[in-house]
């Protein structure tokens, strides 16, 4: 026996056909290498973009450190604007997530909607009512139309006492009681 693969014989069409075929599938390859160097490149573009905008936040937070480190004893005005500096920073972060479709997810009413948040802790509290938010510990985030991060909140918890309880039942029954024998 010979170690040579068989040979087939094909048709002139359907050898016209194959190689028709192996024209445009080397066509689509060009393409689709082309397109993907195009979006490799897009792709390197909008990473540099966001880490030139990312290294100006870096560089105001370094300035802030920068001048506490050289003024152990800040002075009042700078005291009195450092909440005001650091709320800049925050803003251009956010207005950096914000070109990039990353926003704040913005919490509607007092009741904790449980597609947006996570409840992280309860608190026992009279002056709202029970599950109401009292206290967002961090902010959440949707990007695009996908929950990156929900909002994790405290809510309120009434405070049941038994001898509250047991005071007012007594209490009543009482005075059931009185009204029974004056009747």
């Amino acid at each position: 026996m010979s170690d040579l693969p068989p040979n087939y014989f094909i048709n002139q069409e359907l050898r016209d056909l194959l190689i028709q075929k192996l024209g445009t599938l080397e066509k689509e390859n060009v393409i689709l290498q082309q397109s993907l160097r195009e979006k490799e490149t897009q792709n390197t573009a909008q990473t540099e973009d966001l880490f030139l905008e990312l290294l100006e936040i870096a560089d105001a937070l370094a300035a802030l450190l920068n001048y506490l480190e050289k003024n152990p004893k800040p002075s009042p005005e700078f005291i009195k604007r450092l909440p005001r500096s650091i709320a800049a920073v925050n803003r251009k972060f956010l207005s950096v997530l914000g070109k990039r479709q990353l926003i704040p997810i913005e919490l509607v009413g007092t009741e904790p909607d449980f597609n947006l948040c996570r409840v992280v802790d309860r608190e026992e509290r009279t002056d709202v009512p029970d599950q109401s938010i009292t206290k967002i510990v961090r902010r959440g985030f949707r990007w695009a139309d996908k929950i990156l991060r929900p909002t994790e909140v405290i809510t309120a918890k009434t405070k049941v006492t038994l001898d509250g309880n047991i005071d007012e039942t007594i209490q009543k029954n009482s005075e059931v009681m009185s009204q029974e024998s004056e009747s």
